[in-house]
């Protein structure tokens, strides 16, 4: 009996403006737009030097953009300009609008720089959604 494994599966990539509210598992390349630290907040002294750091990020690919919420070690790959690769992704809601984020299970990876346009007038952000309960 041949011993075979389940080869590793290629990622699909998504493009912005195919991103939905509640979704995970996203694949996505953007580049990044402009960052904006929201909070930095921590002691770096102490056993425990913890400091937590969120920025949130307008990111884009030739679809359209999105606000990208970088948390902590990710905060500081988020330059301006850069190209990212962000695996694993999920949408998060804010106050009705799309977040894409990246958590434990993900990975940001800086790429060689893309070839694509930002389209920046289609922000995915800006698209207030409203939970709605369906009774049956």
């Amino acid at each position: 009996m041949a011993d075979t494994k389940p080869g590793l599966r290629k990622p699909e990539f998504t493009k912005v403006d195919q991103l939905r509210p509640g979704t995970s598992g996203h694949n996505v390349t953007v580049k990044i737009v402009s960052t904006k630290m929201v909070l930095q907040k921590g002691r770096s002294d102490g056993p425990q030097a913890r400091q937590m750091r969120i920025s949130e990020c307008i990111v884009g690919d030739e679809t359209g953009v999105v606000v990208f919420t970088a948390r902590n070690d990710q905060v500081d790959v988020m330059k301006e300009g850069t190209t990212v690769t962000l695996r694993n992704a999920k949408i998060d809601m804010y106050k009705g609008s799309m977040r894409l984020a990246v958590d434990k299970w993900g990975r940001v990876e800086v790429t060689e720089p893309a070839s694509f346009k930002v389209k920046e007038d289609t922000n995915m952000s800006l698209v207030e959604y409203e939970v709605v309960n369906v009774v049956e």
